[in-house]
């Protein structure tokens, strides 16, 4: 099937299977490897893009069913300038990566729940990012990151 997606700003066409999935397109047809595939079973969130303004685990997504939609990866979150978006800067400034696996993943749903809920608790933070596992840290940074990019 012949399909259409914009990822971060840029239209990408491509003809692929029914059953290719979001994040195989968004690799090797968008050439985007920050979208990573962790798990295969939609159970770690390394995959988590914004998929029409919505966080989406793009493992889960058929690219048909993405067709003419719009998606968001972590490569599309810096500004044209390179300044990084906060919730970037934010794990950064507060430590909440180790290998880093996770992180693309995490900053986009993080960016996705404060965008839902700006004042977000420390409890609200780690329900919202339940989603997403870290095999590297206790989470403690992650939240911390994300809790600094709060309004209170």
């Amino acid at each position: 099937m012949e399909i259409s997606i914009t990822i971060n700003g840029q239209v990408v066409s491509a003809d692929v299977e029914p059953r290719t999935l979001l994040v195989q397109f968004i690799r090797d047809n968008g050439g985007l490897t920050g979208t990573n595939i962790g798990c295969d079973t939609s159970s770690c969130g390394a995959c988590s893009i914004h998929l029409d303004g919505e966080a989406a685990k793009s493992c889960t997504v058929l690219a048909v069913q993405a067709d003419g939609g719009s998606v968001t990866t972590i490569e599309g979150m810096a500004s044209t300038d390179g300044t990084l978006h906060p919730m970037q800067q934010a794990f950064m400034d507060n430590h909440g990566l180790q290998c880093g696996y996770c992180t693309p993943g995490m900053v986009m749903a993080a960016t996705s729940l404060l965008e839902e809920n700006p004042s977000a608790t420390e409890e609200e933070i780690r329900i919202g990012l339940e989603g997403n596992l870290c095999r590297c840290t206790g989470y403690h940074n992650i939240v911390q990151a994300v809790l600094s990019c709060t309004k209170s």
